[in-house]
């Protein structure tokens, strides 16, 4: 007789009872399937639709799945960049009553792509350059909270465009560990040690496999996450020590980390015995110092350089639009309304699930500036999106459709679903949307 199955939500999801649990993953009917690029795993890993969402199940051991389901929800709590746990299952069994491994089922991160997926053209240099600087942050980052990976990986990580960077998010916390205190420098460097090695061989393979352009040094791009990763660890943690009439090092150190995405907590400084040195030991906390400032400004909820650009756009818009009595807030909801929104809803539907809106409207600002610069004049922001969504949008393979047909290939976290139209906008005759004020 069948086990009683055994479910374990963060939320309370009844349609999780329809799934064909009495089934290997890999024996799945394709109407439950959502067919998604495939990565790596070491684990059967597959795809699922469940409402309107789309969720990543693996198989494993139950233990290892409970310790990857609460490891997770410690680093989300955290506010640690990884895919978000949604619930595990075990007491599985077949209809002959045989039984079957436990899942883990983490919800699908949107618009996130795996490594692999970059080199549907040939993996570039410079992509893998930018792979490799956002795993670096995110390695700092986990460090920080001291948290030990153990497995750092391309494929153990998805990415996001982040306004022509990527950022990147754990999704793979099967072999980590979460200190109470700052980890070892052992620990860190043995982190960095895997991390080396296995992007090493990951580019290696795609090089030998010809899905990597011949220029691609598998080595010397390894090792950019070791000299990645240790310059912003000296930059977020180092003790600074200068002149006592070079206070303004000070300010500087701290805008520096503000720069770098990162706040700080408290800034411990003393003086020395003799009264002409000052030491200074920040305290960091909290990366998304400007996706914060976004957030609290504009309510638009975005990746960090994303975030940069926009603001730098609402800056630019506060000086074209000065008014005495006006303050950011009314300024930059101004700016949401009479720029930013109106761009995003002029992206035909069937664009829509190519790029999310934060990066279509930092691409839209880069199509205008080379516009501008090829015409010698200004290019209006409405010219700009027509363009744009003309020879650059409309080439763009989705990022968030789905593709192909299913798969029983084991898989890792990819690509999501169509979340919802956006309206086309009317042509607006009233012309660029910066001067209407």
């Amino acid at each position: 007789m069948p086990n009683q199955l055994n479910i374990t939500a963060a939320t309370a999801e009844p349609a999780l009872l329809d799934l064909p649990w009495h089934l290997p993953l890999e024996d799945w009917p394709s109407e439950n399937i959502a067919a998604l690029p495939k990565g790596l795993s070491r684990h059967t890993v597959r795809f699922a639709h469940l409402g309107s969402h789309v969720i990543a199940i693996k198989e494993t051991l139950f233990e290892l799945a409970k310790r990857e389901y609460e490891m997770l929800r410690k680093l989300e709590k955290l506010d640690i960049p990884c895919v978000e746990p949604f619930a595990i299952i075990n007491n599985r069994s077949d209809q002959n009553g045989e039984e079957l491994p436990a899942v883990l089922i983490t919800r699908h991160l949107k618009f996130s792509l795996p490594y692999r997926a970059m080199w549907s053209q040939g993996l570039r240099e410079q992509t893998a350059k930018r792979l490799v600087d956002a795993l670096a942050l995110l390695l700092v980052r986990l460090h920080l909270v001291g948290f030990f990976w153990g497995d750092v990986s391309l494929s153990n990580t998805l990415f996001r465009r982040d306004a022509g960077k990527f950022a990147a998010y754990l999704v793979d916390a099967e072999t980590g560990q979460l200190y109470d205190s700052r980890l070892s420098n052992g620990q860190r460097e043995n982190d960095l040690e895997i991390a080396r090695v296995n992007i090493a061989g990951e580019l290696m393979d795609l090089i030998a496999s010809g899905k990597a352009a011949s220029e691609i040094d598998a080595g010397q791009i390894s090792q950019r996450i070791v000299d990645k990763y240790h310059e912003l660890w000296k930059e977020l943690t180092a003790t600074e020590v200068f002149d006592l009439s070079e206070r303004w090092r000070i300010s500087r150190r701290v805008q520096r980390l503000n720069e770098l995405g990162f706040d700080i907590e408290e800034l411990s400084m003393s003086q020395e015995a003799d009264g002409t040195r000052v030491r200074i030991q920040p305290k960091v906390v909290d990366a998304g110092h400007h996706a914060r400032r976004l957030l609290l400004l504009t309510g638009l909820d975005v990746e960090e350089n994303q975030a940069r650009r926009l603001l730098n756009d609402i800056d630019e818009y506060r000086l074209a639009h000065q008014r005495p009595g006006a303050d950011e807030e009314v300024l930059a909801h101004e700016w949401l309304s009479e720029v930013y929104e109106p761009v995003v809803g002029a992206i035909p539907s069937e664009y829509t699930g190519k790029l999310e809106p934060a990066e279509v409207f930092h691409e839209v600002l880069e199509h205008r500036w080379y516009m501008s610069e090829n015409a010698g004049s200004d290019v209006s922001l409405l010219d700009a999106v027509r363009s744009y969504v003309s020879e650059v949008l409309s080439k763009r393979r989705d990022e968030e459709a789905l593709i192909g047909s299913p798969t029983t290939e084991n898989i890792t976290l990819a690509e999501a679903i169509p979340s919802g139209l956006i309206v086309v906008a009317e042509d607006d005759e009233e012309g660029d949307w910066r001067d209407r004020v």
